[in-house]
């Protein structure tokens, strides 16, 4: 007698879903194409953020002092 495999499942983030973790599920996490690219156009609408101060990118001297 074999024992049974668990397969880990999460919910979609898009519509919530449950969705196999599988290498052959090409747009893990989410459930679908659509699912991934209404996510896509959340975070280019900045409609999802990642919290913490902004980077103030306004330099007088035109020079990149972020990498400095």
């Amino acid at each position: 007698m074999s024992s049974p495999i668990n397969i880990l499942t999460v919910k979609c983030p898009t519509c919530k879903r449950q969705v196999a973790w599988l290498p052959e599920n090409e747009f893990k996490p989410f459930c679908c194409e659509r699912c991934r690219l209404i996510d896509l156009g959340e975070w280019i609408m900045e409609e999802k953020r990642i919290p913490g101060e902004a980077i103030d990118l306004d330099f007088e001297d035109n020079e990149d002092h972020f990498f400095q």
